[in-house]
């Protein structure tokens, strides 16, 4: 089944509620106005009955008995009316009046009335009575000062015309008014949903991978909102999608050397011969794996810290202890460096309130990069200390260091300097940069003090 489009739904929403709106209060305004074209009616009779009592108040009542012997008939005449051939009609047919004397006899009566009965004391002023084919509403009026009865009357049949025209202006602009309005909503609302239609072609040219927001020119203020919640969402998507896409080649340059070393080790037991150097070899191994499912554990940490799913705050976290742990890590790259590490610290912890799967991403990924700049002979110093402005790390070497011009560039992932020795991938200090971001920590590239080299300090602040 087809869903029904907004702009149908909004049109037809509309003019259910005019109809549901309009109808009633035309059936209430019809009623009301047939109720005022009765009491206007009624009150004509009422006025007519009250000249006819000022009249007859000046006229010999009995004069005019005594020349026209019996009672007095008002004839009606009829006039041509219309267009040729022309119809003998007159209006007069439809009131009339009678006169009765006090003894109950009719004395003047229009031709039309005069078969009407006379009234009874118990009649109201105001009643309905059948006369041959036609019922008339009629109006009593006893005078006592002239000893007569008059009573005027007026055809239902001529009220009755005047309700059909009184109908006719209430319904005609209803029954004409709605399918034209109908068309006039419906123009409204397609009009009105344009900028919807303009968001649907602006998404639909937008292209993968954009990070332009979406843009409509004069938004309407209901849109302005959705705009912005769409474009939030779009960046979010697009965040979530860098992040996958940082993830995998993260995992890439972060499992290669646990993976090389535990490759190594199995190497050289395969070749080995002495069982004691087996062993060894094993061990090793054994612990480098065991350090490859560390870093896979670290790594998931790490990619949950960055979209935001941590479940829990921030934890004290020992940097010296983090620090031992990434050294004997790294134990089989500092041999195979045949750089000298050296660990200094003045003090025997130094705790921050952090994310300890990505302060120790940080540690390692800067002395990874320390060892594989420096030279063969060369010197890596780790140090650890507290200042007045947080947590101190530095990261010292004696190869070739980064010229200053091009230590804004080397965070950019995949990022490598000409003349880079190893095979690594650029992301080292893009990991690093990333994992200092979460503790709002700061890092700066400065010359080494060996005369060659570089320094990388990271100040962790201390919680607010």
């Amino acid at each position: 089944m087809r869903a029904a489009s907004l702009h149908g739904r909004l049109r037809w929403l509309v003019i259910v509620v005019l109809a549901a709106v309009l109808l009633p209060l035309g059936v209430l305004s019809f009623k009301r106005t047939v109720r005022e074209v009765g009491e206007l009616s009624d009150g004509r009779l009422a006025q007519s009955a009250r000249t006819l009592q000022v009249l007859i108040g000046h006229a010999d009542l009995d004069a005019l008995q005594r020349r026209d012997a019996d009672r007095l008939l008002v004839p009606i005449e009829a006039r041509l009316v219309g267009s040729p051939p022309r119809q003998r009609y007159t209006y007069e047919s439809e009131v009339g009046f009678q006169v009765f004397d006090h003894t109950g006899r009719m004395a003047l009566a229009t031709a039309n009335l005069a078969g009407m009965p006379p009234p009874q004391a118990s009649d109201a002023d105001f009643q309905d009575v059948r006369l041959g084919p036609y019922r008339w509403r009629v109006f009593t009026l006893h005078d006592t000062a002239n000893r007569v009865v008059i009573r005027t009357g007026e055809r239902y049949d001529s009220r009755d015309e005047i309700m059909h025209a009184v109908w006719l202006e209430h319904s005609l602009p209803l029954l004409v008014g709605l399918p034209l309005l109908a068309l006039l909503v419906g123009w409204a609302i397609r009009r009105g949903l344009r900028p919807l239609e303009a968001l649907t072609r602006a998404l639909s040219s937008r292209q993968p991978g954009s990070r332009e927001p979406v843009l409509l020119r004069d938004a309407p203020q209901e849109l302005q909102p959705v705009l912005a919640a769409l474009n939030e969402q779009l960046t979010r998507l697009e965040d979530a999608l860098e992040r996958e896409r940082r993830f995998s080649a993260d995992v890439a340059h972060e499992l290669r050397t646990p993976l090389a070393s535990a490759m190594i080790n199995l190497e050289s037991a395969m070749t080995s011969t002495d069982p004691a150097e087996l062993n060894l070899t094993l061990g090793s191994a054994q612990h480098g794996l065991a350090a490859l499912a560390r870093r896979i554990e670290q790594l998931l940490a790490l990619a949950r810290l960055e979209a935001g799913a941590a479940s829990g705050q921030r934890g004290r976290v020992d940097l010296v202890a983090v620090a031992m742990d990434v050294i004997e890590e790294l134990a089989p790259v500092i041999a195979e460096s045949g750089a000298e590490l050296s660990f200094a610290r003045l003090m025997p912890q130094v705790a921050v309130q952090g994310y300890e799967a990505a302060l120790t991403a940080l540690l390692r990924n800067l002395l990874e990069n320390a060892l594989r700049h420096a030279p063969a002979g060369g010197r890596v110093q780790l140090s650890l200390d507290r200042t007045a402005q947080g947590a101190l790390i530095d990261v010292t070497d004696d190869g070739p260091g980064i010229p200053a011009e091009h230590r804004a560039d080397v965070f950019a992932r995949f990022h490598r300097e000409a003349g880079s020795r190893g095979d690594g991938y650029g992301l080292g200090l893009s990991i690093v940069q990333r994992a200092a971001g979460l503790h709002d920590a700061t890092i700066e590239l400065l010359d080494s003090p060996y005369g060659s080299g570089l320094r990388v300090r990271v100040v962790i602040p201390p919680p607010h």
